[in-house]
């Protein structure tokens, strides 16, 4: 999907909502586990209550490879299932060296024919350029991330007093533009998305952490928009779990609702639809 494609789809729908598909099968109802494929049954309800709610969905690999060969399956089936016009994130964090990357990159791009995967920049340029290889792909790289650990390293300052979040924007914006390259930018850390916004201004986020982990669309809206929105909000618990009963989709359909119209409130409120 191009970076076109996108923008279209968010001023149509009023939408910059990503729904991540963690399939936690000890949290879905109860009565799926009586098919053939309960997580493939738990995504397609949700993509079916959701689908005109969202631009985006970002299944988390973990949540399928630890169920083995049927795992697999059912990520594949979901992706099969997943309507062509909406962006699919593999959410996998890879990175390694250039010729395991590569394949990471075919499993991702040709097998599974994501629009983008999650990949960690730790091993620098040559663990993240075989995933610019494939046109109409994306990269999305780690940044900013939203949970408790990213103070371990990710604020940490050089002797320049560059932190390291800011080193590996600096770096990576050389590696690919904004049309294939988007930062993983945390929403429970509002001020610090204006910086990275500052050092790329045209890119888009995909921010986690708005709903369960707590941080605020409006500061995110506030900090990160640009010109194009630049936005990919995700909520994952707040939407997939919100219900446990055989109305499950309806209640995620709500929850999902609910972000939309907030998103929509504020892409009014900025000209943009």
């Amino acid at each position: 999907m191009t970076k076109e494609q996108l923008v279209e789809n968010i001023k149509r729908k009023g939408s910059f909502l990503c729904v991540g598909l963690d399939v936690d099968l000890e949290k879905i109802p109860s009565f799926l586990l009586d098919y053939d494929d309960p997580i493939f049954e738990f995504n397609k309800r949700i993509i079916d209550a959701t689908k005109d709610l969202c631009v985006a969905y970002k299944p988390n690999i973990a949540f399928y490879e630890c169920h083995g060969s049927k795992g697999w399956d059912a990520l594949k089936k979901t992706i099969d299932y997943i309507p062509n016009d909406i962006f699919t994130i593999a959410d996998a964090k890879r990175g390694d060296i250039g010729n395991t990357s590569h394949y990471y990159a075919k499993t991702f791009f040709e097998y599974m024919d994501f629009d983008s995967v999650t990949v960690a920049p730790y091993m620098g340029v040559d663990s993240v350029t075989p995933f610019f290889e494939y046109p109409e792909k994306w990269v999305i790289l780690l940044a900013l991330t939203s949970n408790k650990g990213a103070l371990d390293f990710q604020f940490t300052t050089d002797m320049a007093g560059e932190k390291l979040f800011e080193k590996v924007i600096r770096k990576s914006s050389e590696w690919g533009d904004a049309s294939k390259l988007m930062y993983v930018v945390g929403a429970t850390r509002s001020e610090s998305i204006g910086e990275v916004r500052a050092m790329t201004p045209d890119h888009f986020f995909l921010v986690p952490g708005v709903g369960a982990q707590g941080g605020s669309m409006k500061d995110v809206a506030d900090y990160g928009w640009n010109d194009n929105c630049g936005l990919l909000v995700n909520s994952s618990r707040g939407i997939i779990y919100a219900g446990n009963g055989e109305d499950f989709g309806d209640k995620a359909r709500l929850a999902a609702q609910d972000l939309q119209q907030q998103m929509s409130a504020i892409l009014t409120e900025k000209g943009f639809i």
